[in-house]
């Protein structure tokens, strides 16, 4: 991956276990990976110091815990659109896959992780 372009992930920071979910593959695929950085959505939607200039500084995969798509609304009202928007419920529920927990992965959780990396890496 280290010939691809830098991107950032920007994850859903809700509290549900798909927001938990969200949060881990974003985690997880930052540290596996040379070529993608980490959003703060937090600092991201209180206007934070350097990171409206972050978010515009490279393409943005956005991973949305949920319906709501809260990740990339917050963006577009920041004037970013995302290059891609991942549904981490809409994904999961398309390979029979469910996280129960909004703070700790169970194995089921693990599972939902290891499935949204592959496809985050698809995405890009």
């Amino acid at each position: 991956m280290n010939d691809k372009k830098k991107i950032a992930l920007a994850a859903c920071s809700g509290m549900s276990p798909y927001g938990l979910v969200a949060r881990v593959t974003l985690t997880d695929t930052v540290a596996e990976t040379d070529n993608i950085i980490s959003i703060c959505m937090g600092a991201t939607a209180a206007d934070k110091e350097g990171f409206n200039t972050l978010i515009r500084k490279y393409p943005i995969i956005a991973i949305n815990g949920c319906e709501g798509n809260c990740t990339t609304k917050i963006l577009e009202q920041k004037g970013v659109k995302p290059i891609k928007n991942l549904n981490v419920s809409e994904e999961l529920e398309k390979v029979n896959l469910k996280p129960l927990d909004v703070s700790r992965l169970d194995d089921e959780g693990e599972i939902c992780v290891e499935h949204l990396k592959k496809k985050i890496k698809e995405l890009y």
